[in-house]
């Protein structure tokens, strides 16, 4: 990255039902730490604005140009449908996908630092006839990146998993050797660049109730993650585990960790929502864009209503800011 060029942010307001557009009118007063640009329906952003009676200028995006004080500046992609808060419309799929890739396209090019997403609707993109089981895969397609780590900041906690959006009868056969030992590359090495850690201990939970119980719960921990572990900690890496989930998220085995790697989604996950909901983040570990995201949904019966609480988007825009800035 170029430090000598000034750093813009790009945002995807995500899905147009849902709290995204919502959450980026309530951010255009913030103080946040480098401009953004919204790319969304500027008659979305508007409306909705007007709907919350919050009266903020919408800025047409202009490449180069500075942030207008006061304002929200606006890339415009236009929606296929006007449509209303809180209801889906399968027909704005593709709208919602390619404010998408016009982000990664500006991130790749160095038009843009990093990019902050606002949450989309799985479910209608599905219904659209679009395959599609979350930004953090879509992204790694897009950018041709073989594996990704998805991670969880926020509440004092990182949590990374070794799998993601699969069902829980997946997860086992999805957890291998190779890929397990990718990830802890990935992890250890986006911590190092990204966070400025220069060791990160990572601690590995176990895939089985108490990780196993030397084999009579799963062999896996045996078979699997062990092996793994023993490798990389030949290598220098910090790792400690497997251990048991369900004594891994105390505070006398959390103290001095960096990160937690979970075996699945909701192994993990829950914890550091109880910690942090509304206020965490998620990061794609392994892009060759910096990406960050909030940590909810899109909230359809927030939508419109002005109770939608940006917290989790401007945490994600201040982790995207300062990942940003480690590349300078």
């Amino acid at each position: 990255m170029n430090p000598s060029r000034s750093l813009v942010l790009a945002v995807t307001a995500g899905e147009p039902a849902g709290i995204g557009p919502d959450l980026c009118v309530k951010i255009a007063d913030k103080a946040l730490p480098l401009p953004i640009v919204v790319i969304a329906d500027r008659d979305l952003i508007r409306e909705r604005a007007k709907r919350l009676g919050v009266e903020v200028p919408v800025v047409d995006y202009q490449p180069g140009a500075g942030a207008t004080p006061g304002a929200l500046t606006v890339l415009h992609q236009p929606l296929q449908r006007p449509g209303a808060p809180g209801r889906l419309d399968p027909v704005n799929s593709r709208y919602v996908l390619g404010t998408l890739r016009r982000a990664i396209s500006g991130c790749r090019s160095g038009e843009f630092a990093a990019l902050v997403t606002a949450p989309v609707h799985k479910g209608i993109i599905n219904d659209a006839g679009i395959p599609f089981s979350g930004h953090t895969e879509f992204l790694a397609a897009e950018t041709g990146t073989p594996r990704v780590v998805m991670m969880l900041v926020g509440g004092g906690l990182r949590v990374a998993l070794a799998t993601t959006h699969l069902a829980l009868k997946d997860v086992p056969a999805a957890i291998t050797r190779p890929g397990l030992e990718q990830t802890l590359r990935i992890l250890r090495r986006e911590l190092t660049r990204l966070f400025a850690l220069p060791r990160p201990r990572i601690l590995v939970a176990g895939l089985n109730p108490h990780a196993g119980e030397s084999g009579h719960l799963g062999r896996e921990e045996i078979d699997i993650i062990q092996p793994v572990l023993d490798e990389l900690r030949g290598e220098g890496f910090l790792l400690h585990g497997p251990l048991p989930a369900d004594t891994l998220f105390t505070p006398a085995v959390l103290r001095d960790a960096d990160c937690v790697l979970a075996m699945y989604h909701d192994q993990g996950l829950p914890v550091l929502k109880y910690a942090s909901f509304g206020h965490g983040i998620n990061v794609t570990l392994g892009l060759p864009i910096i990406r960050t995201s909030v940590d909810h949904g899109t909230a359809l019966d927030l939508a419109g209503t002005g109770r939608a609480d940006p917290g989790s988007l401007v945490a994600a825009i201040e982790a995207a800011a300062a990942m940003a800035h480690c590349q300078t």
